[in-house]
C-alpha cells in the first residue's frame, strides 16, 4: 500500500519534496546505518541531513508502517519541511501515532 500512496502524493508535493523509492537489497550499508528491515519505511532528509520526526511511537528516525491516508501523509511531509527549513533536526508530528490511538 505504501508505494501507491507515495506515487499519488508526488504531484502535490513536487514544490517542496522529492520522493525516492529505494530497494533496500541494493544498499546494505545504508540498511545497517538506519536499521532498515521493514518492506516499507519512510525517512526524511533535508540538505543531506536526516530529519527526525516525533510521532509518539518512540522511533523518531522513520515511519515503518504502511500509510493508508493520502492527506495524512501530505500533512506529515509539510510539517517536516517547515521544521527542516527552520533548522530543526527533530520535528513534532501533527498527530500522535502511539499505541493508545488507532492509526
Amino acid at each position: 500500500m505504501c508505494p501507491q500512496i507515495l506515487a499519488s502524493c508526488a504531484d502535490q508535493l513536487k514544490n517542496f519534496a522529492v520522493i525516492y523509492l529505494v530497494d533496500i537489497s541494493e544498499c546494505p550499508d545504508f540498511n545497517t546505518m538506519y536499521e532498515l528491515y521493514d518492506p516499507c519505511t519512510i525517512m526524511f532528509f533535508f540538505r543531506n541531513k536526516h530529519i527526525m520526526i516525533d510521532l509518539g511511537t518512540g522511533n523518531n528516525n522513520k515511519i515503518n508502517w504502511a500509510m493508508t491516508d493520502k492527506q495524512e501523509f501530505i500533512d506529515i511531509v509539510e510539517v517536516v519541511y517547515r521544521g527542516a527549513r527552520k533548522g530543526r533536526g527533530l520535528v513534532v508530528s501533527p498527530k500522535d501515532y502511539s499505541t493508545k490511538y488507532r492509526y
